[in-house]
């Protein structure tokens, strides 16, 4: 139940129920952590998946390794400054690096659509390489899969990561403390506005690009300089709002 005030009253209003997804559920926000924490979470909740951050962190002898996850259905798939196959590996890596992690390998799961251009394939497949290969992973595995034309929507890309944690405790929700300084490394919606201006033909002044790019080794020199980050995050749909306040629940 949600609440609310009316005439000085606090009155109880029942959560909106949706029989069925939409698209609204894939955004990032409010509908989305409903749909995590009523049926994704209830059925896999263990303690690697529960703090529900950016990869899992698990621990083999006195080894800790990060393991993340997560696919890339970006329309359109060609936008300033980068692609679906460049923010597909840095994306990953970007997750793994914000636990503290340096990114070792990746995975990567194609879903092409028939009809899909291979010339436009082929240049997703070598961004990817070249993007892979100047941040120092090897994408060791995958899986091809081809939809039926009109089921696919061009390319969808899904990736996994794992690296290994150079500090510990990693960086966490749980950590934050009041007080603490929130740090921005670029400005805010740069990489949404490239690609909705892209996409819908917008008339925008200057060079808009995405801000698509590899976090790894600035993180790197924070941990190597005994810079003690609390908490990070790659911000994904959600956007710095929607994580301000998973940060204030956690």
């Amino acid at each position: 139940m949600k609440k609310k005030k009316n005439n000085g009253f606090v009155c109880a209003t029942p959560k909106k129920d949706y029989p069925n997804v939409i698209l609204a559920h894939g955004g990032g926000g409010k509908l989305t952590q409903e749909l995590i924490s009523e049926i994704f979470l209830p059925n896999f909740k263990n303690k690697f998946l529960s703090p529900l951050i950016d990869s899992a962190v698990l621990e083999f002898d006195k080894l800790k390794l990060a393991f993340t996850t997560d696919s890339y259905v970006v329309k359109p798939i060609f936008f300033p400054g980068g692609d679906i196959g460049k923010l597909s590996v840095f994306g990953t890596l970007n997750d793994l690096s914000v636990m503290g992690a340096k990114p070792l390998y990746i995975s990567a799961s194609f879903i092409i659509e028939e009809g899909f251009s291979m010339n436009d394939l082929k240049k997703i497949v070598k961004s990817m390489k070249i993007t892979s290969q100047g941040a120092k992973v090897f994408l060791v595995t995958g899986d091809t899969k081809v939809v039926e034309k009109g089921k696919g929507d061009g390319l969808f890309i899904s990736t996994s990561g794992i690296g290994i944690i150079l500090k510990d405790p990693p960086p966490s929700p749980e950590r934050i403390k009041a007080g603490d300084c929130i740090l921005i490394n670029g400005d805010i919606g740069r990489h949404g506005m490239a690609i909705l201006a892209k996409r819908e033909s917008f008339s925008v002044e200057g060079n808009l690009e995405s801000d698509c790019a590899n976090l790894s080794p600035i993180i790197i020199k924070l941990i190597e300089n005994g810079i003690d980050v609390h908490s990070m995050r790659d911000l994904t749909r959600g956007g710095l709002g929607t994580y301000l306040i998973e940060m204030a629940k956690s």
